[in-house]
């Protein structure tokens, strides 16, 4: 990665986590994006996992900045090392995002949401998966448009600032083409949702992706407003 790009990609790490109400909470969002257990993390800062937990836990006082940039550092170092595409796909987003009619609304939770709560907003039902993770933001997109529109390369800025996301399709007639969108970006989603059909018309292909990639599916026909109401309110 270019190191203009990648200088921008820290300090944008380190903006949101200096500015974040909860520090930790912010600096974990960090680490689980870039796909990195705690153990690791702390062998290679070096301190212990227990302080890495406590820190992000909030056991402990609020990281200071030195300590920050050493995490910040740390992970996209690990990232690297692993080929970087983390950095790369997260550094793309600093760049204009797609076309707006493509995301029909994008939105940061000010902390983790229980994915069990999310099918309750949603009126959902749930086709494969598991509702006892968390998500830290949505993202709802036209998927007859983003398919039609967005190179692979592009589709994966759809997840906004963390994978560990919700990405809810609406116009999908069975919810086979955003499935397979997603299998071949390297970037999985922690949940997504099929808008406007009902469990009865989900392909079967869907559960068999979904369970490939450890994603869990929904299906909703509530109606995307409400939905956005429901989720922005949401605390």
């Amino acid at each position: 990665m270019h190191p203009d790009h990648r200088r921008a990609l820290a300090e944008k790490i380190a903006g949101e986590v200096t500015i974040s109400d909860n520090p930790g909470i912010a600096l974990k969002r960090w680490r689980l994006n870039f796909h990195i257990s705690q153990v690791d993390l702390a062998v290679r800062l070096p301190i212990s996992a227990s302080a890495v937990s406590d820190y992000e836990s909030g056991r402990r006082k609020s990281p200071g900045t030195n300590f920050v940039k050493r995490v910040i550092e740390t992970l996209l170092l690990m990232d690297e090392e692993k080929g970087g595409i983390y950095s790369a796909t997260y550094a793309s987003f600093l760049k204009p995002g797609p076309d707006e009619e493509t995301i029909v609304d994008m939105f940061e939770f000010g902390s983790p949401v229980p994915l069990g709560m999310i099918v309750e907003m949603l009126d959902a039902h749930m086709i494969v998966g598991e509702s006892n993770s968390v998500v830290y933001g949505y993202t709802i997109v036209d998927s007859l448009k983003a398919i039609l529109k967005l190179p692979s390369y592009e589709f994966q800025r759809i997840y906004g600032w963390s994978a560990e996301r919700v990405l809810i399709f609406t116009n999908v007639s069975n919810g086979k083409s955003p499935m397979v969108a997603i299998r071949v970006t390297p970037i999985k989603p922690r949940c997504v949702v099929l808008h406007g059909i009902h469990i009865s018309e989900v392909h079967p292909l869907v559960p068999m992706m979904a369970e490939t990639d450890h994603v869990t599916v929904l299906c909703t026909t509530k109606p995307v407003n409400e939905i956005i109401a429901n989720m922005r309110h949401e605390k």
